[in-house]
């Protein structure tokens, strides 16, 4: 006998109800943020992303990236809004 169409994946049965949303892997960023701030003390949120988009981050931390408010950051203030770990 065939198994329910509702075993098969991507059916609403196959997914549990508490879908938990992806971690984002901040490690990346994190590398990132070390490079960009070595002997720098505050950076541009715009030279963070374009630096972001040159070194080819993943979506998400793009995304991140690009809502921080125009202005200059230290490197504890980006890891705090962002959820980072550098500094």
């Amino acid at each position: 006998m065939d198994p329910a169409v509702t075993d098969l994946p991507g059916t609403a049965a196959a997914v549990p109800d508490e879908v938990e949303t992806e971690e984002v892997d901040t490690r990346p960023l994190d590398d990132l943020l070390d490079d960009l701030y070595h002997g720098q003390e505050r950076i541009s949120q715009v030279d963070i992303y374009r630096r972001a988009v040159a070194a080819e981050l993943p979506a998400q931390l793009l995304s991140r990236l690009n809502a921080l408010p125009q202005g200059e950051y230290a490197v504890d203030e980006v890891t705090d809004l962002l959820g980072g770990t550098a500094g």
